[in-house]
C-alpha cells in the first residue's frame, strides 16, 4: 500500500474513531475512493480494528455491493431485469462488450477505463432498456447509442 492509500485509509478510520461497528461504513468509504476493496486495505483494516481478517473479509463478500475485484474508471451496468430483456437488453450488452473488447469472463478492460457489468434491476423499469455509467442513467438505450456514449467517454465529451 502506498502512502496516499494509507493517508486515505488513515483518514476514513479516524473518521469513525477506529469503531469496530463501523465497519461497513469504512469499507463502504474504501470502495467509494476505489471503486473494489484492495486485499491489503482490508488487512490493513482488521488490524487498525484489532478485529480478524476474516471478519473484514466476511463483511467485504457478505454484501453484493462490495467488490474485491479491481474495476476501471468507468462503471457501466446494464440492466438485464425482466422489463429491460424484454426491450432488448442483450444486444446493447453485447455491443458494449464488443466496442471495449470484453466477454463475459472479463469484466474490465486493460487500460483500467471501463468495467462492464449486468445487473438484475436497475429500478428504471418505465425507462427500459437502462444502462448506467458511474451511477448516471441512460434511458432508452439501444446498441448504437450505448457504443456512441462510450465513445464519447472515451473522447473525453462527458
Amino acid at each position: 500500500m502506498n502512502e496516499k492509500t494509507r493517508e486515505f485509509i488513515d483518514g476514513v478510520l479516524t473518521k469513525y474513531c477506529c469503531d469496530k461497528k463501523e465497519i461497513i461504513n469504512i469499507i463502504q468509504e474504501v470502495q467509494n475512493e476505489y471503486n473494489y476493496l484492495p486485499e491489503d486495505v482490508l488487512v490493513y483494516i482488521a488490524k487498525n480494528l484489532d478485529v480478524s481478517q476474516s471478519k473484514v473479509y466476511g463483511v467485504a463478500t457478505f454484501y453484493e455491493n462490495f467488490s474485491l475485484d479491481a474495476k476501471g474508471k468507468n462503471i457501466i451496468k446494464i440492466c438485464d431485469g425482466t422489463a429491460c430483456h424484454v426491450r432488448k437488453s442483450v444486444p446493447i450488452l453485447n455491443a458494449v462488450n464488443k466496442e471495449l473488447g470484453l466477454s463475459e469472463k472479463k469484466k474490465t478492460t486493460d487500460d483500467m477505463m471501463f468495467t462492464v457489468e449486468t445487473v438484475s434491476c436497475l429500478g428504471a423499469c418505465g425507462l427500459a432498456p437502462v444502462m448506467t455509467v458511474n451511477g448516471n442513467v441512460h434511458p432508452k438505450m439501444t446498441p448504437e447509442s450505448a457504443v456512441e456514449l462510450i465513445r464519447n467517454i472515451r473522447k473525453g465529451s462527458l
